[in-house]
């Protein structure tokens, strides 16, 4: 087979600010790979590398440069060379996207019941930093549109008020009837994590993810051992590409959860092993997108409907399709608190 590839660059605007502990993005740059073939006349495989500044660790200087680089060898080659890629996720996602669309023939990439229209994924509604009265209203629109899972963005503003976000939304619904997620994106200084933890632990919170920044190992392993509330990591496993590192760090710090995200880390195939990885720990995963179109979020919504089987229980976070004014059309869409496939 000899493939030709397109690299087209794309701007999505977001409806509206989406802040994190790490500032707030009002734009967001992705590159689309465009796979074509002589042999097969008309059809065309797409993927989305979208890194994320200051936190991918692909992200650097000639991005564009490197992308072309890579799509040239795999033109040549007729295939993705996955040990030169290693370091480089959100392009290797694209390119594995556009592989797998293409050789699919359709946006359905795998046969599951999810990508034939039959089962939805469950998902997390996702609540972004903002003021007091912003993220509460937020909270309360996710909750009216169905969401019995919702995901709090924490660590930007006053933690006193946080907690009091936290404990309002306690008071209206008990834990059976809404899951708590929360994300600290970093935000909490190791000497106070602990603390923070303890008094949020008082709600009934699901789990927090990467309460401190990343590569403070025996910090973190800390506070998995000693925190009252399940840890997830996420920042933390950015940068580690290999399997054997996987199963390092997740044998020295030991957190109950690992949230992955396709284009930070590792791509498709370093998602299934990360999976594999964290079940020989007894780790729990769950998968989320990064802020992509989607064109990005279709495709971690049919890696998830495989690599988790037919009955896919725990919520994934997938609810970011609705974020750009500009966004691609796709043929998935939320209905209550699924994603689901929807088949023409």
């Amino acid at each position: 087979m000899h493939y030709k590839i397109d690299i087209v660059p794309r701007t999505f605007h977001f409806k509206q600010p989406a802040g994190t502990s790490r500032g707030v993005y009002t734009t967001r740059q992705s590159w689309f790979v465009e796979l074509t073939s002589e042999d097969i006349p008309g059809r065309k495989g797409v993927g989305e590398c979208a890194p994320l500044p200051d936190l991918s660790c692909d992200f650097r200087p000639g991005y564009a440069d490197k992308l072309r680089e890579f799509c040239d060898s795999f033109e040549r080659n007729g295939e993705i060379d996955y040990a030169a890629m290693r370091d480089y996720p959100s392009m290797l996602f694209g390119l594995e996207t556009a592989l797998a669309h293409f050789s699919a023939g359709t946006t359905a990439f795998f046969d599951t019941p999810f990508s034939r229209g039959l089962e939805g994924i469950p998902i997390n509604g996702l609540v972004w930093m903002g003021t007091y009265d912003e993220m509460l209203t937020r909270m309360e629109e996710k909750l009216r549109m169905g969401f019995r899972c919702v995901k709090l963005k924490v660590g930007a503003i006053d933690f006193d008020r946080e907690l009091d976000l936290v404990k309002r939304i306690r008071e209206r619904f008990s834990p059976s009837e809404v899951e708590l997620r929360l994300d600290a994106n970093g935000g909490f200084k190791p000497d106070e994590a602990l603390y923070k933890l303890e008094l949020l632990s008082q709600y009934s919170v699901h789990s927090i993810e990467q309460p401190i920044k990343p590569h403070q190992w025996s910090y973190m392993a800390q506070l998995c051992r000693e925190a009252p509330l399940p840890i997830a990591l996420d920042e933390e496993l950015i940068g580690i590409n290999t399997p054997d590192m996987m199963e390092y760090m997740l044998n020295v710090v030991r957190p109950a959860y690992i949230v992955i995200k396709p284009s930070l880390h590792g791509g498709m195939r370093g998602t299934e092993q990360w999976i594999e990885a964290a079940r020989n720990n007894g780790v729990k995963t769950w998968i989320t997108s990064a802020l992509e179109s989607n064109v990005g979020l279709n495709a971690i919504a049919q890696l998830a409907a495989r690599s988790y089987g037919p009955d896919i229980r725990m919520p994934q976070g997938l609810g970011t399709g609705r974020l750009f004014t500009d966004n691609i059309d796709m043929p998935i869409e939320i209905k209550g608190d699924e994603l689901r496939y929807v088949v023409k």
